[in-house]
């Protein structure tokens, strides 16, 4: 019955050291490494004495978990010299620093600290004593989160009975640790443990404890090699539905990509027939295409000629119109429409040299021009120049050309009591803007336009031929501007001209 029970609290201890291989080590302080690289044979003073400056360092820090392993280890190299009340007054320390820490989970570290009181209590051969530390023991691992605790209590109240002769207890519980190894499949960690305790026994001599090691070895290698198979058998069905599954899946992605192909061979066949279709169309694009160039260049040489022998025609008949009688309207019309045609032939040819841009004084530029329409506007109407003190570049012709028809027209158009307003802005570094606005009647949507386009409508040259903003925006073309009307003003009309300079 002794020989039973060395042999089990053996295999239980071996079994605790193989549960603890897999777990985690924290880094170390330098007194700890110093305290384990100690021959406790020779100096256990120094190695006690190092392990309490680590445990008394780490609670420092915080880092209980350290300083309990290390103040454990404390008291048990107290104890082994038989330093009880030395070992017991370092754990209640070590309970102290616990219960002072910010720990989160303090149960594991108790413990942990109460199973070092066990294991003196062990020793000591005091039952009573070391059952209520098992009890304590039994609270703080349910109270714990940590399931190596749990699994370590197991381990050590097997221990625990069979130090005190409680074999069916001890045996008992021996069963239930080696159903959880097994149940786990920690096949490997009974098999060492197994192999160990055999080869100490061995090395020791003790034939008896050989040969029931080897005896229980064997009827657990036989219990297990049914499971080891059924696992096999089991891994070999999961690999062979694994291996069915895969065939299926291929199978059908075999199948997605034979139709992806054939669908791909339809759609080549259609962007075939596309391309050639599209060819055809591109060469018919191309011949048309020459044909609306020449066309378009035909064009443009007919209408340059056209505005040559236009403006020659005109340019002819201003003599013999000056021969007559300016005075009567009809004659002045005759000249002024004379004029008009010429410039605006002009403007139109493709080789016309634009003005060179001069540096421009903004204010006394727009005040010029103001003070020339001045005479034209009615008393009660209200001309207001609006502008930044500052130079531009500026065609000073063609925009003093466009200011002071815009001005004139609006001196005409604007009613009694009305505002005239000339105002200049600079949009960007080479982006200038002139607006000329007034009060009154707009111009109709569907007209703002047709303004701009020469010979449009028949007119009464007495009353104006209609050429004057259609020459305007020639010349903002002729800037690389543009001349327009603001469809969001709605009080009156508002010019507004842009140039790039």
């Amino acid at each position: 019955m002794t020989m039973r029970k060395n042999f089990l609290i053996v295999l239980v201890n071996l079994l605790l050291c193989c549960a603890a291989v897999g777990a985690q080590e924290a880094a170390k302080s330098d007194l700890q490494q110093r305290a384990e690289a100690v021959n406790v044979k020779d100096n256990i003073a120094q190695a006690r004495s190092l392990y309490i400056r680590a445990f008394e360092d780490y609670a420092n820090k915080g880092q209980m978990q350290q300083a309990v392993e290390c103040g454990a280890k404390g008291a048990a190299l107290y104890y082994k010299e038989n330093f009880y009340k030395e070992a017991f007054d370092l754990l209640r320390r070590i309970d102290a620093s616990i219960l002072n820490s910010q720990t989160a989970d303090k149960s594991a570290l108790q413990y942990y600290v109460t199973k070092e009181r066990l294991q003196m209590y062990m020793k000591l051969r005091k039952s009573a004593s070391a059952q209520d530390q098992l009890a304590i023991m039994d609270r703080e691992a349910a109270a714990t989160k940590d399931e190596r605790v749990k699994d370590d209590l197991l381990y050590t109240k097997a221990v625990y009975y069979y130090t005190f002769g409680m074999n069916e207890k001890g045996n008992a519980v021996f069963g239930e640790m080696t159903s959880r190894l097994t149940a786990s499949k920690a096949y490997d960690k009974v098999d060492d443990a197994y192999q160990t305790l055999i080869a100490n026994g061995r090395r020791s001599g003790n034939s008896n404890m050989v040969a029931q090691a080897y005896s229980s070895y064997i009827a657990w290698k036989d219990s297990v090699s049914e499971l080891k198979r059924a696992d096999e058998v089991g891994a070999l069905k999961k690999q062979i539905q694994e291996g069915e599954a895969t065939i299926a899946e291929r199978d059908s992605s075999l199948k997605a990509r034979a139709a992806v192909i054939t669908g791909l061979g339809v759609l080549s066949a259609i962007l075939a027939a596309a391309l050639v279709l599209g060819l055809l169309v591109l060469l018919r694009f191309i011949v048309l295409t020459r044909k609306q160039r020449k066309t378009i260049r035909q064009a443009n040489e007919n209408n340059a000629l056209k505005a040559k022998f236009i403006s020659n025609i005109s340019a002819q008949l201003e003599p013999t119109l000056k021969k007559l009688n300016s005075g009567q309207p009809e004659v002045r019309a005759l000249l002024d429409f004379s004029s008009h045609i010429q410039t605006l032939s002009q403007l139109e040819r493709t080789d016309i040299e634009v003005p060179q841009l001069e540096d421009t004084q903004i204010p006394q530029f727009c005040e010029a021009v103001a003070a020339e329409v001045r005479p034209q506007i009615k008393s009660s109407v209200h001309l207001k120049v609006d502008v930044p003190h500052m130079s531009a570049p500026l065609c000073r012709e063609y925009v003093h050309h466009i200011l002071h028809h815009l001005l004139s027209n609006a001196a005409l158009y604007t009613p009694e009591e009305g505002h005239i307003t000339l105002e200049f802005k600079k949009r960007g570094p080479h982006k200038l803007q002139f607006i000329v606005s007034n009060t009154g009647s707009a111009i109709p949507e569907e007209k703002r336009e047709d303004v701009f386009k020469p010979f449009l409508e028949i007119h009464d040259l007495t009353e104006g031929d209609g050429l004057g903003l259609p020459i305007c925006r020639q010349m903002a073309l002729c800037m690389n501007g543009d001349l327009n009307i603001d469809p969001q003003f709605t009080r009156g009309t508002r010019f507004v001209l842009d140039l790039q300079v």
